[in-house]
């Protein structure tokens, strides 16, 4: 072969590995690089988008519903929505100041502030919408028959394990009688088919999963033993609070007007069922249609106003099971002011498939 051939072969075979490496590099930055917070953070203070964490539970859903339909809106997205898996990273990435705003388990977040966390609790996640939830063919038929059993929860610090306290407590059952577990919400129905528990306390769609797999079934919803019953929260960093006021009460006003808007009836809540489970919680729309219409109540998103009442409950019942060492007063980690300021909001208007909101 002559020189100028082979030379002219070698650059080809440079150029294709050029061009291949460029190819692969390219496809690794679209997919893996959130380019959203990228830019995001980028941006003067006074311009970023607020970092809302949530994770995959109907409780946290009008994040997403929020974020899906502003976007259909003349200002466009108010936040940038970003899913975890469990509570303890959510935890972590407020206070790292990763996640500026995030919902998570009200006595988590009594917790965090107790503990000197620059944190307070803006709004609430909804009402209702937790249960204690056994296996279909197993031995626990009531309350009375919880005793000597493994109960998994999502953590130690969650409405989700005081509502067991209050229902054996109820039955005059000592608490020391079942064993607690923390595990990641999304787990529980697994290690629940798989027998490696014997119930577990959650938010939906968890109880839903089991029930539509056949495998599990509902001892009790929480509202059961707990009245007008509340388990996540809404939580903002307090240099949010003090530094971008506006922008913070522009986000709790969209998580109010989705409330209203999934309150107000059926076709909202199977839209609604339909692109959170595809485009955020990677879950079959089937499986939060069950538990956002089976019945309709079964969990609500209006009155989700902080109330002193609501949570000096919590409180008590901290230091009563052993997370809290001292009384915490309402102010310290509530701030109102913001679920006050969205009292008068209106639920959006936003019709499927209108491709316009306001």
């Amino acid at each position: 072969m002559p020189r100028s051939a082979a030379v002219t072969g070698a650059r080809r075979i440079v150029l294709a590995v050029a061009v291949w490496t460029v190819a692969l590099t390219a496809a690794h930055f679209a997919l893996n690089v959130d380019w959203s917070s990228f830019l995001n953070a980028r941006l003067p203070l006074a311009k970023r988008k607020l970092n809302v964490a949530y994770i995959p539970v109907t409780c946290h859903l009008t994040c997403p519903v929020t974020d899906f339909i502003s976007r259909y809106s003349l200002d466009g997205n108010i936040f940038i929505p970003r899913m975890f898996q469990g509570f303890p990273e959510i935890k972590e990435a407020l206070i790292s100041d990763r996640m500026q705003v995030g919902f998570m388990v009200a006595p988590m977040a009594i917790a965090l502030a107790a503990q000197g966390a620059p944190i307070k609790i803006v709004y609430l996640g909804h009402r209702y919408g937790s249960a204690v939830v056994v296996r279909k063919d197993g031995p626990i038929r009531s309350v009375e028959d919880l005793p000597g059993h493994v109960i998994a929860i999502p953590s130690r610090f969650s409405d989700e394990r005081l509502i067991v306290f209050k229902a054996l407590a109820a039955h005059r059952i000592p608490a020391t009688s079942v064993r607690m577990v923390e595990m990641a919400p999304p787990d529980v129905a697994g290690a629940l088919a798989a027998g490696a528990i014997d119930a577990f306390s959650m938010g939906e769609p968890y109880p839903s999963q089991a029930e539509l797999g056949g495998f599990g079934r509902v001892l009790f919803q929480a509202r059961e033993y707990w009245p007008d019953y509340m388990s996540c929260v809404v939580v903002a960093r307090q240099d949010v609070i003090d530094r971008r006021p506006q922008a913070l009460q522009v986000l709790v006003d969209g998580i109010a007007r989705s409330g209203l808007w999934l309150d107000e009836g059926l076709s909202h809540r199977e839209h609604a069922a339909d692109f959170v489970g595809r485009y955020y919680y990677n879950q079959p729309p089937e499986l939060l249609r069950h538990a956002l219409t089976q019945p309709l109540d079964r969990v609500i998103y209006t009155r989700l106003s902080p109330r002193k009442a609501d949570f000096d409950m919590v409180r008590d019942l901290m230091i009563q099971t052993g997370v809290l060492d001292r009384k915490i007063g309402f102010d310290e980690y509530v701030d109102v002011r913001f679920a006050e300021g969205a009292v008068g909001s209106t639920a959006w208007k936003y019709e499927p498939g209108s491709g316009k909101s306001e």
